[in-house]
């Protein structure tokens, strides 16, 4: 797992909404929810 994903996952943490979350990243919110549904994926998690 990359560094840099745990960092989405806490942006959107704190957030509270992925949109808000890409921006703030400078990503976009479709890239951002392919990153946060692969972290899901490796941890044997889904929503």
């Amino acid at each position: 797992m990359e560094l840099r994903v745990l960092e989405y996952f806490l942006a959107a943490a704190r957030e509270q909404n992925i949109t808000a979350a890409a921006e703030s990243l400078h990503l976009t919110q479709p890239i951002l929810s392919i990153q946060l549904k692969e972290l899901e994926k490796n941890w044997g998690k889904s929503c």
